[in-house]
């Protein structure tokens, strides 16, 4: 009799496992990939219209932190905005330490969250800079003093990408000449002149759009 209650159990077990698994409309594997897009439409804000397929999107860097890293030189030498590193891997301060996993966008799922630009519009990653950085002189690459102006808005660029004297729109910060350059602005890249160090600091590394206005 107790066989026979054993057996029976097994039955029920096994019926209703079956029956689970058969209302997984999708299967197990393919439930992976949709939560898998999820995750990366989270991130990224992948556009399910364009980008229909998961297999297609590519997954996340994961970066190592090491000693002596902070979250600004990693969000510069990743091309990423700092306030974006920060929201992908829940950070609420600049705190990190070794061995932390940071999850960093790459550049071609960068494109997932980019809407159509004009032709006179680009995408560029901006940091910010003081007159009295060090190294600094003052004086732009165009002639600027910024010293004694401390009210120019003024950009330094890749002058291969932007001509020096280029009059901009920047987003967030307004319109501004292209008036400088730096060794390490290359590409579309670009550094705001900030007056005040404080606020320099404060800006950050951003993705950020470009007009040119002249």
């Amino acid at each position: 009799m107790k066989l026979k209650v054993i057996l029976f159990t097994l039955i029920l077990i096994f019926s209703f496992v079956s029956v689970s698994y058969a209302s997984e409309p999708f299967g197990i594997g393919t439930k992976n990939a949709i939560d898998r897009f999820e995750i990366m439409k989270e991130h990224f804000k992948v556009d399910y219209d364009t980008y229909g397929d998961s297999k297609d999107i590519p997954e996340p860097i994961v970066y190592i932190v090491e000693a002596g890293d902070n979250l600004y030189e990693i969000a510069i030498e990743h091309s990423v905005p700092l306030n974006a590193l920060k929201e992908w891997n829940n950070l609420t301060d600049h705190t990190i330490h070794p061995r932390d996993e940071l999850i960093i966008n790459n550049k071609q799922s960068a494109n997932f969250t980019k809407s159509p630009l004009a032709e006179d519009e680009m995408l560029v990653i901006a940091t910010a800079y003081t007159a009295y950085c060090y190294g600094c002189s003052g004086t732009t690459a165009y002639g600027i003093d910024l010293r004694s102006n401390p009210e120019e808005k003024v950009i330094a660029v890749d002058p291969s990408i932007i001509p020096l004297g280029t009059k901009v729109w920047v987003e967030g910060y307004g319109e501004a000449i292209a008036g400088d350059t730096g060794g390490a602005i290359k590409g579309n890249r670009i550094d705001v002149f900030i007056p005040s160090y404080d606020h320099a600091i404060e800006w950050g590394v951003k993705e950020i759009k470009l007009k040119i206005i002249d």
